[in-house]
């Protein structure tokens, strides 16, 4: 079971002004398996749309100057296969979640952070984003409480979560209920297993994984969840705020009319959050048993360098689409260490 105090933006704050005065480059040394000719990123399904195709060819591409080596691409349609992909070294560079990342390094110590993508400052201070509990405009009453947004009331409801290795779109939201309920004796032994399951007897009366943050907003947008977790960037192409303040309880939003798929059917459909969670940013990982200390140094100097920072197929100006990354963030070096915070909350050793 997780550990029972969620991370706050407080917490997260500290953690940052601790782990800054001890981040360096990694100096992890790689293993005595062979390096390949050609390196392959593995992306997760969020990130395999043509949409984000700009965003992708490009890190490939500074990364092959780099290094001196052809750079392919390995997308996927399952969290699952991406992260196998990295674990065992058919890929060796990988961006996934801060979960995924602590759930692979605890498998295999050879897979370690070489960067992280910054927040606004430019630092590790604000090198955040959000996990969101959304329900579709219309509904939120059920969820409010003297004036307040929360997930009290979510018991019986039908939840539609991401991936179950997902960190903002199963994992930070199961460690949000259960810190919430731990203290109810019907639900004093719930475990984020049984969250992965719903119908009679269990918390939600039913449970879905759309497999990517898009879908999951789309079931709950729909009608066929009552609530969705979604995280905020990987759907910021899609919406616009409407009211309220951004990525709080009770911030109303809605789908642009010019939106492209899984949203060209939902322009102006609104959503509200309930429930927000800060979560720190993923890294871009790496197998360092399959990659040199030379390489490995390559591939963090390219992409901590000014270059990168202002290159507008990977920093986007602020409200374009094609990319993860917005200017006047970039990439900084990030250890291990730094995750400690979110170890802790999800209860990773």
């Amino acid at each position: 079971m997780y550990g029972k105090h969620i991370l706050t933006a407080s917490a997260l704050a500290l953690a940052f002004s601790l782990g800054g005065g001890i981040l360096a480059a990694s100096s992890a040394s790689a293993a005595s398996a062979k390096e390949p000719d050609t390196l392959t990123i593995a992306w997760l399904p969020n990130d395999s749309s043509d949409g984000q195709a700009g965003m992708r060819d490009e890190i490939a591409k500074v990364i092959s100057e780099a290094t001196g080596k052809k750079v392919v691409n390995k997308l996927t349609t399952d969290y699952a296969i991406a992260i196998a992909a990295l674990e065992n070294g058919q890929a060796q560079i990988g961006w996934f979640g801060a979960n995924e990342y602590l759930t692979s390094h605890a498998r295999n110590p050879k897979v370690i952070p070489l960067v992280v993508n910054s927040g606004p400052s430019g630092t590790l201070k604000d090198a955040l984003y959000y996990s969101r509990f959304v329900v579709k405009k219309g509904n939120e009453a059920q969820y409010e409480t003297d004036g307040h947004f929360g997930i009290g009331d979510i018991v019986g409801k039908r939840m539609s979560f991401v991936s179950a290795s997902s960190t903002s779109g199963f994992n930070m939201p199961a460690a949000a209920i259960l810190s919430t309920f731990d203290k109810q004796a019907k639900w004093k032994t719930l475990t984020k297993e049984d969250l992965a399951q719903g119908g009679s007897g269990h918390f939600f009366s039913k449970v879905m994984f759309g497999g990517s943050h898009q879908l999951s907003l789309v079931n709950a947008l729909t009608g066929h969840a009552d609530v969705a977790a979604v995280c905020d960037f990987l759907v910021a192409p899609y919406v616009k705020l409407v009211s309220g303040t951004d990525n709080t309880a009770g911030a109303v939003y809605a789908i642009k009319k010019d939106a492209a798929a899984p949203f060209s059917a939902l322009g102006g459909k609104e959503f509200v959050i309930i429930k927000s969670i800060p979560v720190l940013n993923p890294p871009f990982e790496v197998n360092s048993a399959y990659l040199s200390d030379k390489t490995m140094a390559q591939i963090t100097n390219v992409l901590t360098s000014d270059a990168v920072a202002n290159d507008p197929k990977i920093f986007a100006p602020a409200g374009a689409k094609g990319s993860d990354f917005q200017r006047p963030a970039r990439f900084v070096k990030v250890t291990d260490a730094w995750y400690d915070p979110m170890r802790k909350v999800l209860g990773i050793q």
